[in-house]
């Protein structure tokens, strides 16, 4: 299948049109007419070699919406016109105990990611979504809800299910004490995910500039963390911490403010991060765990959250010509939205 999407040729290029080649129709895959594509801070991460060399050029974007527009004679679940989603991985063995575990995030055998990974069917680098068409099997494509605008749902296939596994996992529910640490594409996510859930949520960020913002999605408010007084009075305060920082940092700011048993859990960064000092885990008996996604069984069931919950990701809609200009304000900022792109006017 002949399409256009927009590719880096190289770390430091920025993104341009590129025409390229989809494989052909296997017997069990889904061809997607894609409608929007979120940009994830990974994608900027990825392109830029910051977790190791690429092979350019490379179409980001794992936050994918779109229209059936055909499929393999063995295809079960799906057909033309049908609204589906395509996440953050595209395949992986489906024989070891982490597949049949519904957790292919974990295949021990590797998973294959939507972008930049090697296609199993013909060797070549999977391209993602910032593109009009592609080309996925049935097993990792996911059904969206009527009850969700399409426009707005493409970040919850990476920002809502990297949010809401580990939530799950650590069993929030209601009077649950959540922390969310950044208040960007992951964190707001994060707060709308854990509220519905019961929670009571707090953003922990730098300064108190967003707190509007944060109030209007349902959390309690800011605790600023550069200021030394109001963490004093927070320590021992929360269950569970969600670390959606995208950058190196230092987990000693926050350790302390964990409750006994209490746990940080990392979904930003990944890649180096300070040194850590010990003395908060060992006395408070509090632990720091780091969590990837989710299977396509817990996806399908955050995408079914929201729909049932009525949550959407706060998004900035753009045209493609808008990428390189948003990628510019995701290095400059970490604004409390997620920008994603409306593929209309991209033509093959």
């Amino acid at each position: 299948m002949k399409t256009v999407g927009y590719a880096a040729q190289s770390k430091d290029s920025g993104l341009a049109p590129f025409h390229f080649e989809r494989r052909n129709l296997q017997d069990n895959d889904v061809a997607i007419e894609i409608l929007f594509s979120g940009i994830c801070h990974s994608d900027l991460h990825t392109v830029h070699g910051d977790w190791g060399d690429q092979a350019y050029p490379l179409i980001p974007g794992h936050e994918i919406i779109g229209k059936v527009i055909d499929v393999g004679a063995k295809v079960k679940d799906y057909k033309v016109g049908d609204s589906v989603g395509v996440g953050c991985m595209v395949d992986s063995c489906q024989t070891c105990d982490q597949c049949h575990n519904h957790e292919e995030q974990y295949c021990r055998n590797g998973l294959t990611p939507t972008y930049g990974g090697v296609e199993k069917e013909t060797g070549k680098t999977t391209q993602g979504g910032y593109s009009k068409h592609i080309v996925v099997r049935e097993e990792f494509v996911l059904k969206v809800s009527d009850k969700l605008d399409l426009s707005k749902a493409a970040p919850i296939l990476c920002a809502g299910i990297t949010t809401f596994s580990p939530l799950k996992t650590w069993n929030v529910k209601k009077g649950t004490r959540v922390g969310v640490i950044g208040l960007g594409g992951l964190g707001h996510m994060g707060v709308k995910l854990a509220v519905a859930m019961g929670a009571e949520v707090t953003v922990i960020s730098r300064s108190t500039s967003k707190e509007e913002e944060a109030k209007a999605i349902g959390a309690k408010g800011i605790l600023s963390s550069t200021d030394q007084d109001a963490m004093a009075k927070a320590q021992s305060s929360f269950d569970l911490i969600l670390d959606t920082v995208p950058v190196k940092h230092d987990f000693n700011t926050y350790t302390p403010l964990l409750d006994v048993d209490g746990t940080l859990v990392v979904v930003g960064q990944i890649g180096p991060m300070e040194e850590t000092f010990t003395a908060p885990l060992i006395f408070g008996r509090r632990r720091i765990a780091g969590s990837l996604i989710g299977g396509i069984k817990e996806t399908q069931e955050v995408l079914d959250f929201c729909a049932e919950h009525g949550i959407h990701p706060e998004c900035e809609i753009i045209n493609p010509e808008q990428i390189n200009e948003a990628w510019d304000k995701l290095q400059q900022s970490n604004p409390a939205h997620r920008f994603v792109i409306d593929m209309k006017s991209l033509n093959p």
